[in-house]
This record gives structure tokens, C-alpha cells and sequence, in this order.
């Protein structure tokens, strides 16, 4: 991580100007240039890393002069995963710099501190690291059948698997067996992980599992839920896009179930 004095006006670098979930795209693509190009405060910018060879800054939108034009992040996961993720870190700094304004310990103003890319407090001096949120996601299935979910906030019938927040004094595998039971009356057995994402909405760490039903009568919990089904993958709704940890664990499910 480099300081801002660090940063170089005429150095070539990309630019992710971050505001909440939405993030600077021109011609959807990631800015590329130097600072003094784009007009960007070259000051205020945050390295986050590298790509092709080139930094990879980031800004808040409010440090920006000129107006923008932004997108959400989840326009953006069709770009090259390593670029996706720094975009993602991109704004999950954000979301600390303008979330954790106010100590917690003793209420002081918070500031961004650059060298531990951190919050700290002006009076106690407390260091405020990036609050992170554990989720599961889980893909189950049923001999020839997997387990689809559809959320109201879902568009054109999209469904998905299973997820939710990991709470107090739970183990991850207790959690995916308590979250499917609690949207869908099912028991799951042969819970095994299956890999994880950063999901910077607004600053998740999604982990993903894979596990098999074991009993009950599926029964969806529908103040979370507008449906869930098994289905068989001849006759699949539209599911989530391509670069999501839940596509990734459908796609892996059905070559599982292809297998058999």
C-alpha cells in the first residue's frame, strides 16, 4: 500500500472512484490513465494494488470534483476476476471511510489512516479496521435435483441457492445447517466447503459449501423467500450470473449430478 504522497499525477495507473456500492466506469471499462488526465486528485488516492503491471488507485466519489457517471459493481463481474476483486476492495474501503466516521470507544472523529488503511480515532487513536461480514452460501442437492431459492429482490425469475449471515458462536457448517432449515424446512447432511468470495455489498465474505438433504418436506419460509424448488438441470430457471460464488457452486453441482 503507498501513501498519497506517494501517488503521481502523470503516472499511468487505473482509477476506481468508489461511491457506495457504485463504482466510475467509462465505456465499462476501469478509467486508465494518469491523474492529471482525468482530473483526479492524485492526493487523496489510495493505492489497493496492481494490474498488468500498472497501480490500481482508489477515491471516494467525494473527493472528486467533476461529475461522474457510476454503476454498481454488479455490472462489473463479467471483467477479469483479479480486476473485480480490487474493484471490490476499492469499495469496501469506501464503505469504511464513510461508515466509520464516529469512534465506537469514545465517539472521537474518526480519519482515515493510510498507513494501516484504516480508521482511527483523532482522540483515543483507536485503529477502526474494515468491518468484514461472514455469509454462507450453500448448494443443495437431492440425488438428481438441486435446491433453487427466489428472493423478492430478484429480477426476471432469477433463483440461486441458499445464504445468510453467520451468527454469534456458530460454527460455518452449524450456520449452513440452520439457514436452509430456517428458509426451507429441509435437514442437510455432508456439509463440505467449497470455496469463498468478497462480496462488497457492502462488505461481505461470502463462503461457500456444497451439502445433501438428508430429511423433511421443503417448506419455503416466505417473509425471506418468494419461492424455492428442486429442480432437475434439464429443467433450470435462469440463475445467478457468471462471476458469483453462486453460479460457481450450481454449474458445480450439475456437473456432480451429470456424473452420476
Amino acid at each position: 500500500m503507498l501513501k498519497n504522497s506517494d501517488t503521481n499525477r502523470t503516472k499511468n495507473a487505473y482509477w476506481c472512484v468508489v461511491s457506495g456500492s457504485d463504482i466510475w466506469l467509462v465505456d465499462h471499462q476501469l478509467p486508465f490513465g494518469h491523474a492529471q488526465h482525468l482530473s483526479l486528485p492524485a492526493e487523496k488516492a489510495i493505492q489497493v494494488g496492481h494490474y498488468q503491471h500498472h497501480p490500481v488507485y482508489w477515491l471516494n466519489a467525494s473527493d472528486v470534483d467533476s461529475e461522474l457517471e457510476f454503476c454498481s459493481l454488479r455490472e462489473c463481474l463479467d471483467f477479469p476476476e483479479s480486476l473485480f476483486m480490487l474493484m471490490s476492495k476499492a469499495v469496501q474501503y469506501g464503505h469504511m471511510s464513510q461508515s466509520m466516521r464516529f469512534c465506537p470507544v469514545c465517539g472521537g472523529r474518526n480519519h482515515l489512516n493510510h498507513n494501516q488503511l484504516a480508521m482511527q480515532c483523532g482522540d483515543c487513536r483507536t485503529l477502526h479496521y474494515p468491518r468484514i461480514f461472514p455469509c454462507i452460501i450453500v448448494a443443495v442437492r437431492s440425488e438428481q435435483h438441486i435446491l433453487l431459492a427466489q428472493h423478492p429482490r430478484h429480477r426476471n425469475g432469477m433463483y440461486t441457492v441458499i445464504a445468510g449471515f453467520l451468527e454469534v458462536g456458530e460454527t460455518l457448517e452449524e450456520c449452513v445447517a440452520r439457514e436452509v432449515k430456517e428458509e426451507t424446512g429441509i435437514e442437510v447432511k455432508n456439509i463440505q466447503y467449497f470455496g469463498s468470495q468478497p462480496w462488497a455489498f457492502p462488505s461481505s465474505m461470502m463462503m461457500g459449501f456444497l451439502a445433501e438433504y438428508e430429511s423433511g418436506i421443503l417448506k419455503p419460509d416466505y417473509s425471506e423467500l418468494t419461492d424455492a424448488q428442486w429442480f432437475s438441470i434439464e429443467e433450470m430457471p435462469p440463475v445467478a450470473p457468471k462471476g458469483t460464488i453462486a453460479r460457481a457452486l450450481i454449474e458445480h453441482t450439475i456437473t456432480v449430478i451429470k456424473g452420476d
